[in-house]
């Protein structure tokens, strides 16, 4: 894909999120929030204290609701860890995680089918055609990156919610 037509894209993205039309990909944020190639950073505190303890605090808008909610109702299988947490704690990174999700406020997800429930953010159509299969295998078998979940690994600006290339 050329450089001018990745821009258009993006742009196009963009303008998608601003208008309220379908994403593409997660939710953007605001010039304040990320900016363009961004997304809201994580702003709860519970979340990024709780979430950041054994991985980076992923933004909300890069899974819809429904992930989101199946991810915090089954912590005692956090992918093979107990991650579980009191419920006041839980209830409120969980309700945080819904309210910002990426279809949070009826917007919707191209390409996600209404019964599936990613549980993983390299699931999701957008992340596979953003990244494609030749990067994904080359970043699994990089052991400075070691997973395609490091997304810091790759995106300095991860954890700011900003994953334009660095």
């Amino acid at each position: 894909m050329t450089t001018t037509l990745k821009s258009a894209l993006k742009l196009a993205l963009v303008a998608a999120a601003f208008s309220g039309a379908a994403l593409l990909g997660p939710a953007f944020a605001d010039d304040d929030e990320g900016g363009e190639g961004g997304i809201r950073a994580v702003t709860n505190e519970t979340v990024k204290t709780e979430c950041s303890a054994c991985h980076m605090a992923y933004p909300p808008g890069l899974l819809p609701q429904r992930s989101w909610q199946a991810l915090m109702g089954d912590l005692s299988n956090h992918f093979g860890e107990d991650a579980s947490l009191d419920e006041p704690v839980r209830k409120e990174i969980e309700d945080y995680l819904v309210a910002n999700a990426a279809d949070a406020g009826g917007r919707s997800i191209r390409g996600l089918k209404a019964d599936q429930i990613p549980l993983r953010i390299s699931e999701l159509p957008w992340f596979t055609r953003e990244h494609g299969s030749k990067l994904i295998a080359r970043a699994k078998s990089n052991p400075k990156i070691g997973s395609i979940s490091n997304c810091a690994a790759c995106h300095r600006g991860a954890e700011q919610g900003y994953f334009e290339d660095d």
